[in-house]
């Protein structure tokens, strides 16, 4: 009883006390600990920075501070023409630079979005060594950008491995005999020396087999009673094959696959198809994927080669509508300051604040400007600013482009590196389909080995005794040599899965992946069908939309002229004046913004269609090799020219390639190309008549008196081929004489029609231009103020009487310091 009571009282009591300790755990507690962990603190934590000493390009370490508004006085102008840049810019791409075509946005706003293409995702750069790179790829997926192997890696499965082992032993261990009888027969201690030796060749041929050759030496040195010597050698020499007959068999499927996946082929077949052929494809679409790069990049420099352009040209014409502002406020205030008649204070601020609005419109355009400067330079591989400003010299041409529809439609499907990619992983598709079908051949293999053998009391003795083999002086290398003793073996070997449930579904798995690639590819054709219709429409609208611009800014001029002269004699009230001089600004900038784009859409139409870098006079090629390359080369042409050719009949591989892609048509760069070939229409169309309106006056002199030299960009623009060539040329440019003036609301004259047909211009280039204000040439003065006041007007208005806003040649028509 009372050992009942105790158990009770010890449950309750172990119940209490699990109750009362709840759920919260328990550190455990240990002896001789001083409660310091402070040095196991932050050290898996720590941001560390890595040992590695490199130098930064001269491009880097030597960038000058950024050109901007507060800093615009300290560079001087590089002309470059589109070649030039493009040259620059292929020397200095180890990288592969792009934007991802966001120069701008729609044609309206330019981006400022700074190049982050590496800093967020250095890894996936393109590079000039990504090829190299493929074609020296060793192993599978190796968890690296350039997972499998280039066709070297692939090409050794096929070469000789040489295998060798020499071993030595000694045994020592009882032996559980029981005729004790016999001591000297069975020797319950048995001892023993064995050495052995092994030196093969094994060769894995293309059509699947294997053959080896081996030499193998043992040595036996024992105890044992029963031996007529102590100690002896047996040597051979012995050749093996093994052929498959069925699965694994054949030239094609061993190139496709390789050797090894037969053996190898357990789990995912498809993951072991990396044969030759498939090597050789990998390489292949690296090389695509590095011209698409390519190609991308050479579209980014030539959009901001015309973007920048665009720029100057607007920074011209919003100078142009400053320079207009500022003279009509200067009249405003010559009649605010008399208390006359258009000088009220109402019209005063209103003429003041059109030239502030202009203003902060040239402060825009410049800094786009530098920006667009800052994003070609980067294509370009310089530093960010060097003291240089980049001005392009080409001139962008107004002649109308034409290309036949069926010869584009059909080149583009041919052309496009997208396409050709597809079509090579089309190729190694129907490739794994080819090495899946062959697992549903049971495995029925050839094997077949001989081999000479011999045995001796010694290795090796010589001269030659004719001893037989375990009597005194015999060796083992005198009994190999006679033939004496031979052996061999052949036989066939056979295996077959019940039921090819493994075999069915890898076949099946590679026809799904081959539909879904076909599948691909036709839409992408219709993607690239699509691209290109939009790239052709795009073209014939913006020429359509420049001529209709031009016809903008032709009338645009003759309404400022108009409204001016009326507004000199009071009939017109000032806002119309000033209106009509914003309308002129921006036909004059919509006009160079169509122009641009339709010089960019010349170039989007070849990028579509896929001749962009033949556009650009561009061929990419392999680098040299060192001399030991070409010497290797030499000595295997000339081996293989004088060996015998093997016909390996129904097992040759069928045809994979179509040959070196031709990357000029019709060039020496590779055969003549039978596709199709665009058709180029150089002669400039002339507008409708009913869109032409009165035609510009063309005159020397502007109407304040001053001489003009005659501005090229028109007329040169009118005469330029329609079609780039291969090789970039720079066309001629004629900047107009220092000192010219741009006064009053005339400054920007109505400008030359650059698509006037035949009957109305008959020679565009040696027509005389009107004069229109240049920011590629010499700096254009304004007439200075006379009365005192800020340098360019731009100070805080101050309303006496006496204050005039004042301008000088430096901020308002040139470069403020800047060398021209």
């Amino acid at each position: 009883m009372m050992n009942r009571q105790l158990r009770t009282a010890t449950s309750l009591l172990l119940c209490g006390l699990t109750l009362c300790s709840g759920c919260t755990p328990i550190q455990p507690f240990y002896f001789k600990e001083d409660g310091d962990l402070s040095h196991y603190m932050d050290v898996a934590t720590n941001i560390e920075y890595p040992d590695v000493h490199t130098t930064p390009i001269n491009d880097v370490s030597s960038a000058q501070a950024p050109l901007t508004l507060a800093n615009a006085d300290s560079f001087k102008m590089w002309d470059l023409t589109l070649e030039e840049v493009v040259r620059l810019t292929l020397e200095n791409s180890t990288v592969i630079r792009n934007l991802g075509g966001r120069i701008n946005d729609g044609g309206q706003n330019i981006s400022t979005t700074a190049p982050e293409a590496l800093t967020a995702g250095g890894g996936n750069a393109l590079t000039t060594y990504d090829p190299a790179l493929t074609e020296s790829g060793y192993g599978g997926n190796t968890g690296s950008q350039f997972s499998g192997r280039g066709v070297e890696a692939a090409l050794s499965e096929f070469d000789a491995q040489l295998d060798s082992s020499l071993t030595w032993q000694k045994n020592d261990r009882p032996q559980n005999f029981g005729l004790a009888a016999a001591p000297d027969f069975f020797n319950p201690l048995f001892r023993q020396d064995t050495g052995r030796y092994s030196t093969g060749i094994t060769k894995n041929s293309v059509t699947g087999g294997t053959f080896d050759v081996r030499n193998n030496i043992n040595y036996d040195q024992n105890n044992n009673g029963s031996r007529t010597q102590a100690s002896d050698w047996f040597a051979n020499v012995e050749m093996g094959v093994s052929q498959p007959l069925l699965q694994g068999a054949g030239v094609e499927y061993n190139r496709i696959a390789g050797p090894r996946s037969f053996s190898e082929a357990n789990g995912n077949f498809s993951d072991q198809i990396d044969g030759v052929l498939i090597a050789k494809i990998r390489t292949d679409v690296t090389l695509t994927d590095f011209e698409a790069g390519v190609r991308d990049q050479m579209r980014d420099v030539e959009d901001a080669y015309w973007e920048l352009y665009y720029c100057y040209r607007e920074l011209e014409a919003r100078r142009t509508g400053q320079a207009s502002a500022l003279e009509t406020w200067r009249r405003v205030m010559a009649k605010f300051r008399v208390s006359g008649e258009g000088g009220e204070a109402n019209t005063e601020a209103q003429s003041r604040a059109q030239f502030f609005l202009f203003k902060t419109q040239v402060e825009t355009a410049q800094t786009n400007l530098f920006r667009v400067e800052s994003r070609l330079r980067y294509l370009m591989g310089l530093a960010a600013t060097d003291g240089r400003l980049i001005r392009p010299s080409d001139e962008p041409t107004v002649a109308p482009v034409k290309f036949d529809w069926p010869t584009i439609h059909s080149e583009s499907l041919v052309r496009r590196e997208e396409v050709r990619r597809q079509k090579w992983t089309i190729k190694r598709r129907e490739l794994e389909l080819i090495a899946a079908k062959n697992l549903l051949l049971p495995r029925l293999d050839l094997v077949g080995r001989y081999r000479w053998l011999g045995a001796g009391d010694d290795l090796i003795n010589v001269p030659r005794n004719g001893i037989p083999p375990f009597l005194d002086g015999s060796t083992a290398a005198e009994s190999l040599t006679s033939g004496d003793f031979q052996e061999w073996e052949a036989g066939l070997q056979f295996t077959m899965p019940i039921g090819f449930r493994l075999p069915n579904t890898t076949v099946r798995h590679s026809q799904l992946l081959l539909a879904r690639e076909r599948a691909v590819l036709q839409d992408l054709e219709l993607s690239v069908s699509h691209q290109l219709s939009d790239a052709v429409r795009d073209l014939d609208l913006n020429y359509g939309v420049t001529q209709t611009n031009f016809n903008r800014w032709n009338s645009e001029e003759d309404e400022v002229k108009a409204v001016a002269a009326v507004h000199e004699v009071g009939r017109v009230t000032l806002d119309l004046l000033l209106q009509a001089q914003q309308r002129r600004a921006d036909a004059q900038t919509a006009y160079y913004r169509s122009l641009v784009d339709y010089n960019r859409a010349i170039m989007r139409v070849h990028y579509r269609k896929g001749s962009l870098l033949e556009y650009n006079g561009i061929f990419l090629q392999e680098g040299p090799w060192p001399g030991k390359a070409y010497f290797d080369a030499t000595r295997r042409a000339r081996r293989r020219d004088a060996a015998m050719a093997i016909d390996y009949g129904f097992t040759r591989p069928n045809v994979m390639s179509r040959g070196v892609y031709n990357q000029a048509p019709g060039t020496a760069k590779g055969a003549a190309y039978e596709g199709p070939v665009p058709t180029i229409v150089p002669e400039p169309l002339a507008p409708p008549a009913e869109a032409l309106g009165p035609q510009a006056s063309v005159s020397d002199a502007d109407v304040s008196g001053n001489a003009m030299a005659p501005v090229s960009y028109l007329e040169t623009a009118a005469a330029a081929s329609t079609m780039k060539p291969s090789t970039l040329t720079a066309l001629p440019t004629t900047a107009p004489a220092a000192g010219a003036v741009v006064a009053g609301a005339s400054a920007g004259s109505a400008p030359s029609n650059p698509f006037a047909s035949s009957n109305v211009v008959s020679n565009p280039v040696a027509s005389p231009a009107a004069a229109v204000p240049n920011p590629f040439g010499a700096p254009q003065p304004l007439p200075a103020a006379a009365a005192p006041g800020d340098a360019d007007g731009s100070a805080a208005y101050e309303p006496q009487a006496n204050h005039a806003p004042a301008a000088t040649a430096a901020n308002l028509a040139g470069w403020s310091g800047g060398e021209r």
